[in-house]
Protein backbone atom coordinates (compact mmCIF):
# COMPACT_ATOMS: atom_id res chain seq x y z
CA UNK A 1 0.00 0.00 0.00
CA UNK A 2 1.14 3.55 -0.66
CA UNK A 3 1.90 5.75 2.36
CA UNK A 4 -1.23 7.71 3.15
CA UNK A 5 -3.45 5.70 0.81
CA UNK A 6 -6.43 3.62 1.82
CA UNK A 7 -7.72 0.22 0.94
CA UNK A 8 -10.30 0.53 -1.88
CA UNK A 9 -13.52 1.42 -0.03
CA UNK A 10 -16.75 -0.46 -0.45
CA UNK A 11 -18.63 2.49 -1.93
CA UNK A 12 -22.24 2.89 -0.87
CA UNK A 13 -23.69 3.77 -4.23
CA UNK A 14 -26.63 6.14 -4.16
CA UNK A 15 -27.74 8.45 -6.92
CA UNK A 16 -26.82 12.13 -6.82
CA UNK A 17 -30.53 12.95 -6.74
CA UNK A 18 -31.05 10.80 -3.65
CA UNK A 19 -28.08 12.38 -1.88
CA UNK A 20 -29.25 15.94 -2.57
CA UNK A 21 -32.80 15.10 -1.58
CA UNK A 22 -31.65 14.08 1.89
CA UNK A 23 -28.82 16.61 2.30
CA UNK A 24 -30.86 19.43 3.89
CA UNK A 25 -32.11 18.69 7.41
CA UNK A 26 -34.49 21.06 9.22
CA UNK A 27 -33.24 22.35 12.55
CA UNK A 28 -35.05 20.61 15.44
CA UNK A 29 -37.36 22.65 17.65
CA UNK A 30 -38.07 26.36 17.58
CA UNK A 31 -35.24 28.66 16.54
CA UNK A 32 -37.09 31.97 16.96
CA UNK A 33 -35.25 32.79 20.21
CA UNK A 34 -31.82 31.84 18.88
CA UNK A 35 -29.51 34.51 17.51
CA UNK A 36 -28.79 33.95 13.83
CA UNK A 37 -25.34 35.30 12.94
CA UNK A 38 -25.16 37.47 9.85
CA UNK A 39 -21.50 36.65 9.29
CA UNK A 40 -19.67 33.30 9.17
CA UNK A 41 -17.30 32.78 12.10
CA UNK A 42 -13.66 31.75 11.81
CA UNK A 43 -13.62 27.91 11.51
CA UNK A 44 -10.23 27.66 13.23
CA UNK A 45 -11.61 28.72 16.62
CA UNK A 46 -13.29 26.51 19.21
CA UNK A 47 -16.91 27.05 20.17
CA UNK A 48 -19.85 26.95 17.77
CA UNK A 49 -22.85 29.13 18.53
CA UNK A 50 -26.33 27.97 19.61
CA UNK A 51 -27.43 27.04 16.07
CA UNK A 52 -24.36 24.88 15.47
CA UNK A 53 -24.77 23.17 18.83
CA UNK A 54 -28.44 22.54 18.14
CA UNK A 55 -27.67 20.90 14.79
CA UNK A 56 -24.77 18.92 16.25
CA UNK A 57 -26.96 17.67 19.10
CA UNK A 58 -29.53 16.39 16.61
CA UNK A 59 -26.83 14.47 14.70
CA UNK A 60 -25.34 13.05 17.91
CA UNK A 61 -28.75 11.72 18.90
CA UNK A 62 -29.18 10.10 15.47
CA UNK A 63 -25.74 8.51 15.54
CA UNK A 64 -26.42 6.83 18.86
CA UNK A 65 -29.90 5.72 17.80
CA UNK A 66 -28.85 4.22 14.45
CA UNK A 67 -26.93 1.21 13.19
CA UNK A 68 -23.62 3.10 13.47
CA UNK A 69 -23.70 3.25 17.27
CA UNK A 70 -21.91 -0.08 17.80
CA UNK A 71 -19.31 0.77 15.14
CA UNK A 72 -18.55 4.24 16.48
CA UNK A 73 -18.36 3.23 20.12
CA UNK A 74 -16.27 0.12 19.48
CA UNK A 75 -12.48 0.23 20.04
CA UNK A 76 -10.95 2.84 17.73
CA UNK A 77 -14.30 3.44 16.04
CA UNK A 78 -14.78 7.13 16.87
CA UNK A 79 -14.78 9.74 14.11
CA UNK A 80 -14.92 13.47 13.45
CA UNK A 81 -18.30 14.71 12.25
CA UNK A 82 -19.43 18.15 11.19
CA UNK A 83 -22.64 20.10 10.71
CA UNK A 84 -23.08 23.26 8.70
CA UNK A 85 -26.11 25.44 9.38
CA UNK A 86 -27.28 26.95 6.08
CA UNK A 87 -29.98 29.25 4.80
CA UNK A 88 -31.71 28.07 1.62
CA UNK A 89 -32.73 30.41 -1.16
CA UNK A 90 -36.31 30.36 0.17
CA UNK A 91 -35.01 31.58 3.56
CA UNK A 92 -35.47 28.27 5.38
CA UNK A 93 -32.83 27.38 7.97
CA UNK A 94 -31.45 23.87 8.14
CA UNK A 95 -28.19 22.02 8.37
CA UNK A 96 -25.93 19.70 6.37
CA UNK A 97 -24.01 16.76 7.84
CA UNK A 98 -20.62 15.25 6.98
CA UNK A 99 -17.99 12.87 8.33
CA UNK A 100 -14.24 12.86 7.86
CA UNK A 101 -12.80 10.26 5.48
CA UNK A 102 -15.06 7.23 5.14
CA UNK A 103 -17.89 5.99 7.32
CA UNK A 104 -18.16 2.23 7.66
CA UNK A 105 -15.80 1.92 4.66
CA UNK A 106 -18.05 4.13 2.52
CA UNK A 107 -17.18 7.43 0.90
CA UNK A 108 -20.81 8.30 0.35
CA UNK A 109 -23.69 7.71 2.74
CA UNK A 110 -27.22 8.93 2.19
CA UNK A 111 -28.03 12.00 4.24
CA UNK A 112 -24.37 13.12 4.44
CA UNK A 113 -22.44 15.50 2.19
CA UNK A 114 -20.64 13.67 -0.65
CA UNK A 115 -16.83 13.51 -0.86
CA UNK A 116 -14.86 16.32 -2.47
CA UNK A 117 -13.18 14.04 -5.00
CA UNK A 118 -14.74 12.79 -8.24
CA UNK A 119 -15.71 9.31 -7.15
CA UNK A 120 -16.00 7.79 -10.62
CA UNK A 121 -12.59 9.19 -11.63
CA UNK A 122 -11.00 7.87 -8.45
CA UNK A 123 -12.64 4.48 -8.92
CA UNK A 124 -11.12 4.30 -12.42
CA UNK A 125 -7.61 5.06 -11.12
CA UNK A 126 -7.28 3.46 -7.73
CA UNK A 127 -7.84 -0.28 -8.35
CA UNK A 128 -5.27 -0.56 -11.17
CA UNK A 129 -2.74 1.49 -9.21
CA UNK A 130 -3.24 -0.58 -6.10
CA UNK A 131 -2.81 -3.78 -8.11
CA UNK A 132 0.54 -2.54 -9.45
CA UNK A 133 1.69 -1.53 -5.97
CA UNK A 134 0.63 -4.94 -4.64
CA UNK A 135 2.48 -6.70 -7.49
CA UNK A 136 5.71 -4.83 -6.68
CA UNK A 137 5.25 -5.54 -2.98
CA UNK A 138 4.77 -9.26 -3.63
CA UNK A 139 7.81 -9.35 -5.92
CA UNK A 140 9.88 -7.72 -3.19
CA UNK A 141 8.52 -10.09 -0.56
CA UNK A 142 9.50 -13.08 -2.72
CA UNK A 143 13.15 -12.03 -2.42
CA UNK A 144 13.04 -11.95 1.36
CA UNK A 145 13.59 -15.21 3.26
CA UNK A 146 10.31 -16.41 4.75
CA UNK A 147 11.39 -15.90 8.32
CA UNK A 148 12.60 -12.34 7.69
CA UNK A 149 9.46 -10.93 6.04
CA UNK A 150 7.63 -10.04 9.19
CA UNK A 151 10.82 -8.67 10.70
CA UNK A 152 11.47 -6.46 7.65
CA UNK A 153 7.89 -5.15 7.55
CA UNK A 154 8.11 -4.33 11.25
CA UNK A 155 11.49 -2.69 10.71
CA UNK A 156 10.14 -0.42 7.96
CA UNK A 157 7.20 0.66 10.12
CA UNK A 158 9.46 1.36 13.08
CA UNK A 159 11.91 3.32 10.94
CA UNK A 160 9.24 5.49 9.28
CA UNK A 161 7.68 6.30 12.64
CA UNK A 162 11.07 6.97 14.27
CA UNK A 163 12.07 9.23 11.39
CA UNK A 164 8.78 11.15 11.57
CA UNK A 165 9.24 11.63 15.29
CA UNK A 166 12.85 12.73 14.88
CA UNK A 167 11.89 15.23 12.17
CA UNK A 168 9.16 16.65 14.42
CA UNK A 169 11.57 16.99 17.36
CA UNK A 170 14.20 18.65 15.17
CA UNK A 171 11.59 21.07 13.81
CA UNK A 172 10.64 22.05 17.36
CA UNK A 173 14.33 22.49 18.25
CA UNK A 174 14.91 24.63 15.17
CA UNK A 175 11.93 26.82 16.08
CA UNK A 176 13.40 27.33 19.54
CA UNK A 177 16.79 28.25 18.08
CA UNK A 178 15.22 30.91 15.88
CA UNK A 179 13.90 32.67 18.99
CA UNK A 180 17.35 33.23 20.52
CA UNK A 181 18.79 36.72 20.25
CA UNK A 182 21.31 36.84 17.37
CA UNK A 183 23.60 39.03 19.49
CA UNK A 184 23.94 36.30 22.13
CA UNK A 185 27.05 34.81 20.52
CA UNK A 186 27.90 32.16 23.19
CA UNK A 187 24.36 30.77 23.04
CA UNK A 188 24.39 30.96 19.24
CA UNK A 189 27.54 28.81 19.15
CA UNK A 190 25.87 26.24 21.40
CA UNK A 191 22.80 26.22 19.20
CA UNK A 192 24.85 25.74 16.02
CA UNK A 193 26.44 22.70 17.64
CA UNK A 194 22.95 21.47 18.54
CA UNK A 195 21.88 21.85 14.90
CA UNK A 196 24.88 19.81 13.78
CA UNK A 197 23.99 17.15 16.35
CA UNK A 198 20.46 17.03 14.92
CA UNK A 199 21.81 16.41 11.41
CA UNK A 200 24.21 13.75 12.68
CA UNK A 201 21.40 12.08 14.62
CA UNK A 202 19.32 11.84 11.43
CA UNK A 203 22.25 10.35 9.47
CA UNK A 204 22.87 7.81 12.24
CA UNK A 205 19.22 6.77 12.17
CA UNK A 206 19.34 6.24 8.40
CA UNK A 207 22.61 4.30 8.62
CA UNK A 208 21.23 2.16 11.44
CA UNK A 209 18.16 1.30 9.35
CA UNK A 210 20.30 0.33 6.34
CA UNK A 211 22.48 -1.86 8.54
CA UNK A 212 19.45 -3.55 10.11
CA UNK A 213 17.98 -4.26 6.67
CA UNK A 214 21.30 -5.63 5.45
CA UNK A 215 21.35 -8.06 8.35
CA UNK A 216 18.05 -9.48 7.10
CA UNK A 217 19.36 -9.91 3.55
CA UNK A 218 22.33 -12.27 3.46
CA UNK A 219 22.55 -12.36 -0.33
CA UNK A 220 23.88 -9.06 -1.73
CA UNK A 221 22.47 -9.54 -5.22
CA UNK A 222 18.96 -10.23 -3.92
CA UNK A 223 19.35 -7.29 -1.57
CA UNK A 224 20.14 -4.89 -4.43
CA UNK A 225 17.14 -6.10 -6.41
CA UNK A 226 14.98 -5.73 -3.32
CA UNK A 227 16.12 -2.13 -2.88
CA UNK A 228 15.35 -1.42 -6.54
CA UNK A 229 11.85 -2.88 -6.17
CA UNK A 230 11.21 -0.76 -3.09
CA UNK A 231 12.38 2.38 -4.93
CA UNK A 232 10.12 1.54 -7.88
CA UNK A 233 7.20 0.94 -5.54
CA UNK A 234 7.71 4.36 -3.95
CA UNK A 235 7.76 5.97 -7.40
CA UNK A 236 4.54 4.20 -8.39
CA UNK A 237 2.95 5.21 -5.06
CA UNK A 238 3.79 8.86 -5.61
CA UNK A 239 2.45 8.76 -9.18
CA UNK A 240 -0.73 7.04 -7.98
CA UNK A 241 -1.28 9.61 -5.23
CA UNK A 242 -0.81 12.44 -7.75
CA UNK A 243 -3.51 10.90 -9.92
CA UNK A 244 -5.82 10.46 -6.93
CA UNK A 245 -5.22 14.02 -5.74
CA UNK A 246 -6.10 15.25 -9.22
CA UNK A 247 -9.64 13.90 -8.72
CA UNK A 248 -10.15 16.57 -6.01
CA UNK A 249 -11.36 19.98 -7.22
CA UNK A 250 -12.31 22.71 -4.76
CA UNK A 251 -15.03 25.24 -5.69
CA UNK A 252 -15.68 28.33 -3.55
CA UNK A 253 -18.80 30.47 -3.16
CA UNK A 254 -17.77 32.57 -6.18
CA UNK A 255 -17.64 29.51 -8.41
CA UNK A 256 -13.83 29.66 -8.66
CA UNK A 257 -12.11 26.28 -9.00
CA UNK A 258 -8.73 25.01 -7.81
CA UNK A 259 -7.13 21.59 -7.79
CA UNK A 260 -6.19 20.09 -4.45
CA UNK A 261 -2.52 19.80 -5.37
CA UNK A 262 -2.29 23.51 -6.18
CA UNK A 263 -2.65 24.38 -2.49
CA UNK A 264 0.58 22.53 -1.59
CA UNK A 265 2.55 23.04 -4.81
CA UNK A 266 5.37 22.31 -5.45
CA UNK A 267 5.01 19.73 -2.67
CA UNK A 268 2.31 17.11 -2.27
CA UNK A 269 -0.86 17.32 -0.14
CA UNK A 270 -0.71 15.48 3.19
CA UNK A 271 -2.62 12.24 3.66
CA UNK A 272 -6.30 12.92 4.22
CA UNK A 273 -6.28 16.39 2.65
CA UNK A 274 -9.72 17.27 1.31
CA UNK A 275 -11.41 14.50 3.32
CA UNK A 276 -12.33 16.44 6.47
CA UNK A 277 -15.95 17.33 7.21
CA UNK A 278 -15.49 21.10 6.76
CA UNK A 279 -14.54 21.12 3.05
CA UNK A 280 -17.27 18.57 2.25
CA UNK A 281 -19.92 20.73 3.94
CA UNK A 282 -18.90 23.98 2.29
CA UNK A 283 -18.63 22.37 -1.14
CA UNK A 284 -22.14 20.90 -0.76
CA UNK A 285 -23.58 24.26 0.30
CA UNK A 286 -21.91 26.09 -2.60
CA UNK A 287 -23.20 23.51 -5.10
CA UNK A 288 -26.79 24.29 -4.03
CA UNK A 289 -26.33 28.03 -3.66
CA UNK A 290 -27.14 27.87 0.07
CA UNK A 291 -25.66 30.45 2.45
CA UNK A 292 -23.30 29.02 5.11
CA UNK A 293 -24.30 30.31 8.56
CA UNK A 294 -22.41 28.33 11.19
CA UNK A 295 -19.99 25.39 11.25
CA UNK A 296 -19.51 22.93 14.12
CA UNK A 297 -17.15 19.93 14.10
CA UNK A 298 -17.07 17.35 16.88
CA UNK A 299 -15.76 13.92 17.79
CA UNK A 300 -18.25 11.13 18.36
CA UNK A 301 -17.61 7.62 19.64
CA UNK A 302 -14.65 5.86 21.18
CA UNK A 303 -11.51 7.98 21.59
CA UNK A 304 -8.63 7.37 19.17
CA UNK A 305 -5.86 5.12 20.52
CA UNK A 306 -3.59 8.13 21.04
CA UNK A 307 -6.22 10.07 22.98
CA UNK A 308 -6.72 13.78 22.43
CA UNK A 309 -10.38 13.46 21.38
CA UNK A 310 -13.49 13.10 23.55
CA UNK A 311 -16.92 12.05 22.39
CA UNK A 312 -19.23 15.05 22.12
CA UNK A 313 -16.40 17.59 22.31
CA UNK A 314 -16.26 20.36 19.68
CA UNK A 315 -12.96 21.05 17.91
CA UNK A 316 -11.75 23.72 15.49
CA UNK A 317 -10.90 22.89 11.89
CA UNK A 318 -7.47 21.26 11.61
CA UNK A 319 -4.70 23.50 10.31
CA UNK A 320 -2.64 20.78 8.59
CA UNK A 321 -5.28 19.54 6.14
CA UNK A 322 -7.83 22.37 6.16
CA UNK A 323 -5.60 25.39 6.83
CA UNK A 324 -4.94 26.05 3.10
CA UNK A 325 -8.41 24.93 1.90
CA UNK A 326 -11.02 26.67 4.06
CA UNK A 327 -9.88 30.27 3.38
CA UNK A 328 -10.34 29.57 -0.35
CA UNK A 329 -13.70 27.83 0.12
CA UNK A 330 -14.96 30.78 2.19
CA UNK A 331 -14.15 33.37 -0.46
CA UNK A 332 -17.48 34.90 -1.41
CA UNK A 333 -18.98 34.21 2.05
CA UNK A 334 -19.62 37.17 4.37
CA UNK A 335 -17.12 36.56 7.17
CA UNK A 336 -16.91 37.79 10.72
CA UNK A 337 -13.85 39.77 11.68
CA UNK A 338 -10.83 37.47 11.80
CA UNK A 339 -10.78 35.83 15.20
CA UNK A 340 -7.98 33.26 15.12
CA UNK A 341 -6.86 32.27 18.59
CA UNK A 342 -4.59 34.83 20.16
CA UNK A 343 -3.32 34.95 23.73
CA UNK A 344 -5.38 37.38 25.80
CA UNK A 345 -3.78 40.67 26.74
CA UNK A 346 -2.40 40.12 30.24
CA UNK A 347 -2.50 43.45 32.04
CA UNK A 348 -1.31 42.22 35.42
CA UNK A 349 2.27 42.89 36.40
CA UNK A 350 4.76 40.03 36.48
CA UNK A 351 5.18 39.00 40.13
CA UNK A 352 8.82 38.48 41.11
CA UNK A 353 9.00 35.74 43.74
CA UNK A 354 12.80 35.66 44.07
CA UNK A 355 15.77 37.41 42.49
CA UNK A 356 19.53 37.18 42.96
CA UNK A 357 22.58 37.71 40.76
CA UNK A 358 21.91 34.47 38.84
CA UNK A 359 18.17 33.79 38.95
CA UNK A 360 14.72 35.29 38.71
CA UNK A 361 11.72 33.23 39.81
CA UNK A 362 8.34 34.60 38.74
CA UNK A 363 4.70 33.70 39.27
CA UNK A 364 3.47 33.52 35.66
CA UNK A 365 -0.15 34.64 35.23
CA UNK A 366 -2.53 32.56 33.14
CA UNK A 367 -2.68 33.68 29.51
CA UNK A 368 0.95 34.80 29.27
CA UNK A 369 3.44 32.90 27.11
CA UNK A 370 6.68 31.72 28.72
CA UNK A 371 8.83 32.58 25.68
CA UNK A 372 8.17 34.60 22.51
CA UNK A 373 5.79 33.00 20.01
CA UNK A 374 6.60 32.06 16.42
CA UNK A 375 3.88 34.48 15.37
CA UNK A 376 5.69 37.82 15.33
CA UNK A 377 2.39 39.62 15.94
CA UNK A 378 2.40 38.15 19.48
CA UNK A 379 5.11 40.00 21.35
CA UNK A 380 4.22 39.53 25.02
CA UNK A 381 5.81 36.78 27.12
CA UNK A 382 7.61 36.27 30.42
CA UNK A 383 10.96 36.35 28.66
CA UNK A 384 10.06 39.55 26.77
CA UNK A 385 8.96 41.28 29.98
CA UNK A 386 12.16 40.24 31.77
CA UNK A 387 14.20 41.55 28.83
CA UNK A 388 12.43 44.92 29.15
CA UNK A 389 13.12 44.94 32.88
CA UNK A 390 16.80 43.97 32.52
CA UNK A 391 17.83 44.89 28.93
CA UNK A 392 21.55 44.50 29.64
CA UNK A 393 21.09 40.93 30.91
CA UNK A 394 18.05 39.67 28.98
CA UNK A 395 17.24 36.74 31.34
CA UNK A 396 16.46 33.47 29.59
CA UNK A 397 13.64 31.16 30.73
CA UNK A 398 15.01 27.72 31.63
CA UNK A 399 11.79 25.71 31.39
CA UNK A 400 8.29 26.48 30.16
CA UNK A 401 4.73 26.51 31.35
CA UNK A 402 1.89 26.31 28.86
CA UNK A 403 0.34 29.68 28.13
CA UNK A 404 -2.86 28.49 29.83
CA UNK A 405 -0.99 27.37 32.98
CA UNK A 406 -0.10 29.73 35.82
CA UNK A 407 2.61 29.39 38.43
CA UNK A 408 6.30 29.33 39.20
CA UNK A 409 8.80 29.79 36.39
CA UNK A 410 12.56 30.31 36.64
CA UNK A 411 14.84 32.33 34.35
CA UNK A 412 18.62 32.76 34.43
CA UNK A 413 20.63 35.95 34.03
CA UNK A 414 23.78 34.28 32.78
CA UNK A 415 24.75 31.49 30.40
CA UNK A 416 26.55 29.38 33.01
CA UNK A 417 23.59 29.37 35.40
CA UNK A 418 21.31 28.61 32.45
CA UNK A 419 23.45 25.62 31.41
CA UNK A 420 23.59 24.18 34.94
CA UNK A 421 19.86 24.51 35.52
CA UNK A 422 19.09 22.96 32.14
CA UNK A 423 21.22 19.97 33.14
CA UNK A 424 19.32 19.77 36.44
CA UNK A 425 15.98 19.73 34.61
CA UNK A 426 17.28 17.13 32.14
CA UNK A 427 18.49 14.89 34.98
CA UNK A 428 15.18 15.35 36.83
CA UNK A 429 16.88 17.00 39.80
CA UNK A 430 14.22 19.72 39.99
CA UNK A 431 11.10 19.14 42.11
CA UNK A 432 7.85 20.52 40.67
CA UNK A 433 4.38 20.30 42.12
CA UNK A 434 1.16 21.32 40.40
CA UNK A 435 -2.40 21.80 41.60
CA UNK A 436 -5.35 21.08 39.30
CA UNK A 437 -9.09 20.63 39.27
CA UNK A 438 -10.17 17.89 36.89
CA UNK A 439 -13.58 17.49 35.34
CA UNK A 440 -14.82 14.22 36.79
CA UNK A 441 -14.75 11.96 39.83
CA UNK A 442 -11.35 10.26 40.05
CA UNK A 443 -11.37 6.77 41.53
CA UNK A 444 -8.64 6.00 44.04
CA UNK A 445 -6.60 8.34 46.17
CA UNK A 446 -3.23 8.38 44.43
CA UNK A 447 -1.30 6.72 41.66
CA UNK A 448 1.17 6.92 38.81
CA UNK A 449 0.43 7.40 35.09
CA UNK A 450 2.89 6.14 32.47
CA UNK A 451 1.72 7.04 28.96
CA UNK A 452 4.31 7.71 26.26
CA UNK A 453 3.58 10.88 24.29
CA UNK A 454 4.39 12.37 20.91
CA UNK A 455 3.18 15.34 18.94
CA UNK A 456 0.10 14.76 16.77
CA UNK A 457 1.71 15.27 13.37
CA UNK A 458 -1.71 16.03 11.87
CA UNK A 459 -2.78 18.53 14.50
CA UNK A 460 0.04 20.41 16.22
CA UNK A 461 0.54 21.36 19.04
CA UNK A 462 -1.79 18.62 20.33
CA UNK A 463 0.00 15.63 21.90
CA UNK A 464 -1.18 12.03 21.73
CA UNK A 465 -0.34 8.76 23.44
CA UNK A 466 1.80 6.43 21.32
CA UNK A 467 3.05 3.35 23.16
CA UNK A 468 5.45 2.41 20.34
CA UNK A 469 6.95 5.68 19.12
CA UNK A 470 6.15 8.15 21.90
CA UNK A 471 8.63 9.48 24.44
CA UNK A 472 8.35 8.10 27.96
CA UNK A 473 6.16 10.30 30.16
CA UNK A 474 5.45 9.68 33.87
CA UNK A 475 3.20 11.62 36.25
CA UNK A 476 2.22 11.05 39.88
CA UNK A 477 -1.09 12.21 41.32
CA UNK A 478 -2.83 12.47 44.68
CA UNK A 479 -6.39 13.52 45.49
CA UNK A 480 -6.59 16.49 47.88
CA UNK A 481 -10.27 17.42 47.64
CA UNK A 482 -13.46 16.08 46.09
CA UNK A 483 -16.38 18.06 44.74
CA UNK A 484 -19.71 16.92 43.36
CA UNK A 485 -18.44 16.47 39.79
CA UNK A 486 -14.82 17.59 40.07
CA UNK A 487 -11.67 16.43 41.83
CA UNK A 488 -8.77 18.54 43.10
CA UNK A 489 -5.36 16.95 42.63
CA UNK A 490 -1.73 17.40 43.48
CA UNK A 491 0.33 16.47 40.40
CA UNK A 492 4.03 15.75 39.97
CA UNK A 493 5.76 15.59 36.59
CA UNK A 494 8.48 12.95 36.79
CA UNK A 495 9.30 13.68 33.16
CA UNK A 496 8.68 17.01 31.43
CA UNK A 497 6.91 16.39 28.13
CA UNK A 498 4.81 18.97 26.33
CA UNK A 499 1.21 19.01 27.66
CA UNK A 500 2.09 15.95 29.77
CA UNK A 501 -0.23 16.60 32.72
CA UNK A 502 -3.06 17.69 30.43
CA UNK A 503 -2.92 14.52 28.32
CA UNK A 504 -2.39 12.21 31.29
CA UNK A 505 -5.45 13.69 32.98
CA UNK A 506 -7.69 13.53 29.91
CA UNK A 507 -6.66 10.19 28.40
CA UNK A 508 -8.86 7.17 29.12
CA UNK A 509 -5.78 5.20 30.21
CA UNK A 510 -4.79 8.03 32.54
CA UNK A 511 -7.31 9.69 34.84
CA UNK A 512 -10.03 9.88 32.19
CA UNK A 513 -10.88 13.33 33.56
CA UNK A 514 -9.54 16.37 31.65
CA UNK A 515 -8.31 19.38 33.57
CA UNK A 516 -11.11 21.92 33.94
CA UNK A 517 -10.94 24.57 31.25
CA UNK A 518 -8.63 22.62 28.92
CA UNK A 519 -9.48 23.94 25.44
CA UNK A 520 -7.34 21.27 23.72
CA UNK A 521 -8.20 18.10 25.62
CA UNK A 522 -11.39 19.00 27.47
CA UNK A 523 -13.94 21.79 27.56
CA UNK A 524 -12.98 25.50 27.48
CA UNK A 525 -13.79 27.58 30.56
CA UNK A 526 -12.71 30.90 32.08
CA UNK A 527 -9.17 29.48 32.47
CA UNK A 528 -7.19 26.25 32.65
CA UNK A 529 -7.31 25.08 36.26
CA UNK A 530 -3.66 24.04 36.41
CA UNK A 531 -1.10 25.89 38.53
CA UNK A 532 2.59 25.22 39.25
CA UNK A 533 2.60 25.91 43.00
CA UNK A 534 5.99 24.60 44.14
CA UNK A 535 9.51 24.52 42.72
CA UNK A 536 12.76 23.35 44.37
CA UNK A 537 16.29 22.84 43.06
CA UNK A 538 19.97 23.32 43.84
CA UNK A 539 21.16 26.87 43.26
CA UNK A 540 23.39 26.82 40.14
CA UNK A 541 26.14 28.87 41.84
CA UNK A 542 26.12 27.81 45.51
CA UNK A 543 24.61 24.33 45.27
CA UNK A 544 22.31 25.11 48.22
CA UNK A 545 18.76 23.80 47.89
CA UNK A 546 16.21 26.57 47.39
CA UNK A 547 12.44 26.14 47.33
CA UNK A 548 9.52 28.38 46.35
CA UNK A 549 5.77 28.17 46.85
CA UNK A 550 2.85 30.13 45.36
CA UNK A 551 -0.65 28.87 46.22
CA UNK A 552 -3.09 28.24 43.39
CA UNK A 553 -5.51 31.12 42.75
CA UNK A 554 -8.45 28.69 42.53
Amino acid sequence: MCPGSRSPPSVFRVSATAVLATLFHPLPGATRDLEIPDRFADPFTVGPGPLGRLAAGALMHELDAGFLASLLHGPGGGKMFGVLVVRRRDGALGYLRAFSGTLGGRWQVEGFAPPVHDESARAAIEPAGEREVTRLWQAAQALVPEGARDAEASLHVQHEAALAMLNAQHAESAAGRRQVNAADLPTQRLLRRAARRDRSERRRLQAEHIAQLAALRPEARAGRRLQALHRLRRIVCRALMRQIHDTYTLVNARGERRSLRSFWAPGAPPAGAGECAGPKLLMAAHAEGWQPVELAEFWWGAPPPGGGRRSGQFYPACTRNCGPLLPFLLQGVLLAEGTPFRPPVVLSELTIVHEDEDLIVVDKPVGLLSVPARDEAITDSVEARLAQRLPAVRPKVVHRLDMDTSGLLVACKGLEAYRRLQVAFTKRQVEKRYIAWVDGVVSGEQGRIELALRVDLDDRPRQIHDAVHGRNAVSDWRVTERGEARTRLELHQITGRTHQLRVHAAHAQGLGAPIVGDRLYGTPADRLYLHAEALAFAHPRTGARIAFHRPAPF
